[in-house]
């Protein structure tokens, strides 16, 4: 399960050294030290993260780009192209994928360390990932390993463990099903399942296939930038077509037309809601195509220290760029100037978690919102939160041969998008045991939750309501899984909605954007640009919306949009303004 990498928004202006900022961390003597009574650490730069739908067009020159409240002057010693807020996945790979084109970054980041929900927390000697171990992008070959092609472009690399089995699915009517590395493995599998229904799975990831080798093929940057796109469609006119052709459809109609076993239609309705938190009939199929089909080509790897080295490695290779990155820095506010994003406001004075923006809509004057944000926020609501489990078991109590990543979802499919119905399970320890101390296994444990299951409870019946809870999950997997899972547990720490908002900054503590109803395809997703000009946004509500490697390619498209607009890659603007005028006019038609 693809815990969304919440979005991030840039401000590039014309030119180069567009923006200025006042750096307190420029002068080496004032590392360690404090400023307006936060302490700074080793990392040069300002950061925050979010979870914002929103998007874009142009930029502009500007004389002062970052005003920090309680500040009577801000100094312009330091000249930035692009401000970036946050420091999720696809905050990083926009912004250092600017920087290796040559453009000065200024990257804030709220919390202490940069990755979002693909960071990392320790505790006891464990190491746990706070999203999911289940890390796409990683691989030596194609165009999809976007993880390894950004680490590379900031010299990084890190070593990586294959998974063999991707997931191991638990379902109704005793229906198991493990996702083998090899793909011959797993159709065969999934065949002696339902062997009266091998023609319709065979065309059905068929078709997935279909999608991924027209990707797999293509050189992926922004497709705002109409030289690029155009270029790609005179070299490869089969392969965009094959896209297009798919942008508007989802994956379950495409399942029914080939599949009437209503089990394996809901186990289709499984394999989409890992990657999106809906059904299939609510999944994109070219979201679907890409992920159902890059596990077999590049496979699961997971990074040896865990999922967090990949935010640390990124923002390393940032900083290394001469670009710059600070934590502790609550952004408040979008200063617009004339429909222009000139630059940010924000504070140092407040506590690092007392800010909880996470759309655009929060950090834009309502006069300033974009028509096209309003239009997204009627296709779009926010998904539910979740409740995750972290826990310190006793090795002993999982079978030698346990798979790294579980879906169990016991007796009723319909309970699958319901709360607690369905529950996803990481023991990343079966893959690198330098994650816990030895003799222990990590489990994480997250199923769906809303956050107004929370509300208004008295901090004693909330924690109450957290043990209650989190006792029926584990009860839960100790039944199907694992005997005596209950009375192996060295160590436990629960998550509810509520923490995920103040740690992750998401409003409700939301896992991303999901369509209200039946979407068309991808059509309704908007791209990186917005209405304001100078004002883009990357992430899991930009196309092609959640999970890893989707926001790492919202990374790349955003970085190559920006770099075209501030002068460091072609553009045109007559045929800029062609194709983001019929891009618009086609998100209408969702």
């Amino acid at each position: 399960m693809s815990l969304g990498c919440y979005q991030t928004i840039l401000f590039p202006t014309k030119g180069k050294s567009g923006f200025s900022s006042w750096n307190p961390l420029k002068n080496s003597q004032l590392k360690g030290n404090k400023i307006s009574g936060v302490e700074f650490s080793n990392f040069h730069v300002i950061q925050r993260r979010k979870g914002i739908p929103m998007r874009l067009k142009s930029l502009l020159s500007v004389d002062s780009a970052v005003e920090i409240e309680g500040k009577e002057g801000v100094n312009t010693g330091s000249k930035y192209d692009a401000i970036v807020i946050g420091s999720g996945i696809g905050g990083l790979v926009a912004a250092t994928q600017l920087a290796v084109k040559g453009a000065k970054v200024l990257v804030l980041e709220k919390y202490v360390i940069p990755g979002g929900s693909s960071g990392y927390y320790q505790r006891d000697g464990y190491t746990f990932d706070v999203g999911s171990s289940v890390m796409f992008g990683f691989s030596d070959k194609g165009n999809l390993n976007l993880i390894t092609q950004a680490l590379a472009a900031v010299g990084r690399e890190m070593e990586v463990i294959p998974d063999p089995t991707t997931v191991h699915f638990h379902l109704p009517n005793n229906l198991s099903v493990q996702v083998h590395r090899e793909y011959s493995e797993f159709i065969n599998e999934l065949i002696s399942k339902f062997p009266h229904e091998k023609e319709g799975i065979l065309k059905f990831y068929g078709e997935c296939w279909k999608i991924f080798n027209a990707l797999n093929s293509l050189q992926l940057k922004s497709l705002e930038e109409p030289i690029y796109l155009f270029g790609q469609f005179f070299q490869k006119p089969l392969e965009c077509l094959t896209l297009a052709y798919y942008l508007p459809q989802n994956a379950g109609d495409i399942a029914r037309k080939y599949v009437k076993d209503p089990d394996l239609l809901s186990f289709i309705d499984a394999e989409c809601f890992i990657v999106s938190t809906v059904n299939a009939l609510r999944t994109p199929m070219i979201n679907a195509g890409m992920v159902l089909c890059d596990r077999h080509f590049c496979g699961i790897n997971y990074p040896v220290g865990g999922v967090g080295g990949i935010a640390k490695s990124l923002a390393e290779g940032l900083i290394d760029q001469g670009s710059e990155i600070l934590y502790k820095a609550n952004v408040t506010n979008i200063i617009i100037d004339q429909g222009k994003a000139v630059g940010v406001k924000i504070s140092l004075l407040k506590p690092q978690y007392q800010m909880l923006l996470d759309g655009i809509h929060l950090l834009l004057k309502a006069e300033n919102l974009p028509k096209e944000e309003e239009n997204f926020q009627k296709v779009y609501v926010k998904a539910p939160s979740f409740l995750s489990i972290h826990m310190g078991v006793k090795a002993g109590v999982l079978p030698p041969d346990t798979d790294c990543h579980h879906f169990v979802l016991e007796d009723d499919w319909t309970r699958l998008e319901e709360p607690y119905g369905s529950i996803f399970l990481s023991i990343p320890t079966v893959l690198d045991s330098s994650l816990a101390p030895k003799g222990r296994h990590i489990l994480h444990i997250f199923t769906t939750s809303p956050l107004e299951d929370w509300a208004g409870l008295p901090p004693k019946d909330y924690e109450v309501k957290k043990e209650l809870i989190a006792d029926e999950i584990i009860g839960r997997l100790e039944k199907k899984l694992f005997p005596g899972l209950k009375s192996s547990i060295v160590f436990k720490e629960v998550g509810t909605p509520k923490t995920h908002r103040r740690y992750l900054a998401r409003d409700m503590g939301t896992y991303g954007p999901m369509p209200r109803q039946i979407p068309k395809g991808l059509l309704g997703m908007p791209f990186n640009t917005t209405g304001i000009s100078g004002l883009y946004c990357v992430g899991d509500s930009c196309f092609p919306g959640q999970g890893v490697i989707a926001v790492a390619f919202s990374g790349v498209m955003c970085a190559h949009r920006v770099a075209a607009d501030i002068g460091l890659e072609k553009k045109s603007p007559i045929l800029d303004a062609a194709l983001l005028g019929l891009l618009g006019w086609l998100r209408t038609l969702a």
